[in-house]
Formats: C-alpha cells, sequence, structure tokens
C-alpha cells in the first residue's frame, strides 16, 4: 500500500479578488512539503452583524472605497504563512487553534474572521487532494469526530425565487421568497424544479410588465406593491409549473426582520402603522394559514428573544422557525437558542464565525439537539463550492445558495449535482 502523501504545509499566498457585488475578498492558496496544493475564498456578507466575527479591511479610501483586503493579504503571506510552515495540514483542529490563538481576541478583530477563514478553507482542501479524495468525504471524516455522521444523501436546497430587502431593489421587505422541493425529492429533481419554477416566475414578471432584475442571491426584483404580492406571485409560478404546492414543493421566507424593526415595532409596507411583537407574530400565524409557509427565516429582530420564544411556541409544529442573525453560527448564542426554545433551525455561515473547526462545534451542537441545519451562502459570493461539499459532509438538512441563476450561486448548486452523481451513480 502507498504512504499518504506528505501534507505538511510548505507555504500559504494570498490574494485580493472581487466578489459577486463587486467588493473585494481574499482567495488563497496552501502548498504543501508533497506537492499538493488547495484553494479557497470567502464570501461576505452585505453588512456585519452586531454579533458576527470581524472582517479585516484597509479602510484605505482611496481604493475600493476602503474595502480593499491588501493588509489580509499580507498577513496570511507573512505572520500566518510563518506561523503555520511545518504543521500537519491534516490536523484541522491544530491549525485553527494556532489561527486562533495568534489573533487573540474574542472576534477576530486582529487578523479578521476573512483573513482566518480563507486559510483554514484552504488547508482543509489541501490536506483532501493530498489524500485523493473528495472534498466531502474528507470533511465527513473530519466533522465525525465531533458527531457521528454517514454520508447518505444530498441537503435539500431552498432556491431564492424573489430578492427583497437589501438584496433587492428596496420595494419589498422580506429578504427572500423561496421555494422548497420536498424532501423525498432527489436533488436533480430538485434542482430541475428550482429551475422550472424560477422560469415560470420570470414569464409570469414579463406578462405583468412588473420587471425582470435579479438582485444579489439572482432572485427576481419586481415592481409589487406589498410583500403578499411576492408570495402570490412565487404560488402562480407553482401552480403554473407540473408540480404540486404543498406535495412536490413548499413556500419559505427569509425576512430578516432586524432590517424593518424600528422604535415603534415591525414596520413593513403592507400596513401603515408598525407592529408590536405580539401582533407580527398573529400577523405571521395569518400568513401561514394562507399560504402554509414552511420556513421562516429570521421573523424577529436579532435581539427579540422573548418573541423568538414564542413564535416557535406557537408555529413550530408545521413551520421551521430558522434562525441566522439571532445566533450568528456562534456557539455561546446557540446555547442561550436552545435554553429558551428559541428557534427550530439554525443558519450556518461560516465568516460570520471564522474557521472550519468552529463550524463543526456550531453544526454539532445544534444536530445534538434536534435542530435543523442549514448551509448558507452570503450576498457577496465567490465561485468557491466549498459550502457544497461542507453540506453534504455534515448532512445539513438543507442548503441556500440562492437562485439557480448567476454564475456564483450556480457553480454550487452543479457541485452538488457532481456528488450526487458520484454517490447514487451506479
Amino acid at each position: 500500500m502507498a504512504q499518504p502523501a506528505d501534507t505538511t504545509i510548505y507555504g500559504i499566498y494570498a490574494r485580493e479578488i472581487i466578489n459577486s457585488r463587486a467588493t473585494p475578498t481574499l482567495e488563497a492558496t496552501v502548498i504543501l512539503q508533497s506537492g499538493y496544493r488547495g484553494t479557497a475564498s470567502v464570501s461576505t456578507g452585505m453588512a456585519i452583524g452586531k454579533f458576527d466575527c470581524q472582517e479585516l479591511r484597509d479602510d484605505d479610501q482611496n481604493r475600493f472605497d476602503g474595502f480593499g483586503v491588501k493588509n489580509a493579504v499580507n498577513l496570511i503571506n507573512a505572520t500566518i504563512s510563518n506561523a503555520l510552515r511545518g504543521k500537519p495540514a491534516d490536523d484541522q483542529s491544530l491549525i485553527d487553534k494556532t489561527m486562533i490563538e495568534l489573533d487573540g481576541t474574542p472576534n477576530k478583530s486582529k487578523l479578521g474572521a476573512n483573513t482566518l477563514l480563507t486559510v483554514s478553507h484552504a488547508v482543509a482542501v489541501a490536506a483532501a487532494n493530498a489524500r485523493l479524495t473528495p472534498l466531502y468525504t474528507y470533511l465527513n471524516a473530519m466533522y465525525t469526530q465531533y458527531h457521528q455522521t454517514e454520508v447518505k444523501r444530498i441537503p435539500t436546497p431552498i432556491f431564492n425565487i424573489v430578492n427583497g430587502g437589501k438584496h433587492g431593489a428596496g420595494n419589498l421587505n422580506f429578504q427572500e421568497f423561496q421555494i422548497i422541493p420536498a424532501s423525498n425529492k432527489t436533488f436533480p429533481e430538485s434542482y430541475q424544479m428550482g429551475v422550472e419554477i424560477y422560469r415560470a416566475t420570470q414569464k409570469i414578471l414579463a406578462f405583468r410588465n412588473a420587471g425582470q432584475s435579479v438582485g444579489d442571491e439572482g432572485g427576481f426584483t419586481p415592481n409589487l406593491f406589498t410583500n403578499t404580492d411576492a408570495i402570490e406571485i412565487v404560488l402562480e409560478a407553482i401552480k403554473s409549473s407540473t408540480y404540486q404546492f404543498g406535495i412536490d414543493t413548499f413556500l419559505g421566507l427569509d425576512l430578516a426582520a432586524t432590517l424593518f424593526k424600528t422604535d415603534q415595532g415591525y414596520l413593513i409596507k403592507d400596513r401603515a402603522a408598525a407592529y408590536t411583537t405580539k401582533d407580527f407574530i398573529q400577523y405571521l400565524k395569518d400568513i401561514h394559514a394562507k399560504y402554509r409557509i414552511l420556513y421562516l427565516e429570521d421573523p424577529l429582530e436579532e435581539n427579540d428573544w422573548f418573541g423568538w420564544t414564542a413564535i416557535t411556541k406557537e408555529m413550530d409544529k408545521d413551520t421551521l422557525i430558522a434562525a441566522d442573525d439571532l445566533i450568528a453560527t456562534n456557539k455561546t448564542r446557540l446555547e442561550r437558542a436552545i435554553r429558551e426554545k428559541a428557534c427550530s433551525a439554525i443558519l450556518i455561515k461560516p465568516n460570520r464565525i471564522g474557521t472550519l473547526s468552529e463550524v463543526f462545534d456550531v453544526i454539532a451542537l445544534a444536530k445534538k439537539n434536534d435542530m435543523k441545519c442549514i448551509i448558507s451562502h452570503r450576498s457577496g459570493e465567490t465561485n468557491d463550492t466549498f459550502l457544497a461539499d461542507l453540506g453534504v459532509a455534515v448532512q445539513a438538512d438543507y442548503v441556500k445558495f440562492g437562485a439557480p441563476a448567476r454564475g456564483e450561486r450556480v457553480a454550487k448548486y452543479n457541485r452538488l449535482l457532481e456528488i450526487s452523481t458520484q454517490l447514487f451513480t451506479k
């Protein structure tokens, strides 16, 4: 039997690239003594939440409006490369621990979560390549050390059909209007469904002369008057297709409610007066009664803990209450959410925490407490497909990569299609 290739890190080289929102981000290549290498790049959210680990930006207004990452590039090429040189790439825990200690701050503010995550991912890719194994297989072997998991399925995709909020044209409050294929569908069947309903939506918008431009995540940004108008459009698209609503596919909403919470309450254009937390929960219950919403993401503001517990108690029997901003892929906030029964699902966004090991730790804790896990992209993406492999490796319940449109979104869905072929084609 041939000896495994040497996984000792020889060097790390980073560069500044541009993401799908025309914002600089990082790409890094890890080179091993054996000559094998791994490359990874990281995404960027529209805004940094108050509970996110911090990105490192140059703040040089003469370049990219201050969003350049040359300082992060230099840190990887010198400080981090020197610290990791000679260490084994297949000891992910050691790699991540070394970088976390090198940063030395609770929110990664010295080196930046974007800096650490780029290297953390690239190290894992290099180690997988050195072992001549698919990335999802290698990641699964690592994740199993946190929570025993066997790869049996491809996660169900959540497709973004209409964009609103900060990702849209500004005329809709809710951030995403989604379709979710039934979990008994194969991934190729789900992917086909997402594409066909997306195209059906485009035809309906064209017929209504409502606009067919797309937002940051590939969903359409039509000229509509209310949030329920967008729900009706997506529902009409489903009904015009060959798929049955409530059997083949379901509706989901990402409200991103923090963005429309005011001092007066939750203010959306469907009504002139702001809603109190109690009234807004009732509004969402009414929406669910009418449209049978399967999935509600960030239905309340990120610090409205009382409201989160209340809505989960009242709605989670047949609706997933998914927390993104509430938890921010943060283990401490997840522990509080578990204690207070504040949600039934969690969004996993690696760039909110900063290293692969910490991501594994959060996912394992969520799964051990029977929470559904959704591996999610960000609005500013690259063509990197790491998240697709990660979703399969940890056997996430869902993945959320945007619409089945735009190259940076489709690259991830196409990678899942490739993995599905490898796993299930005889």
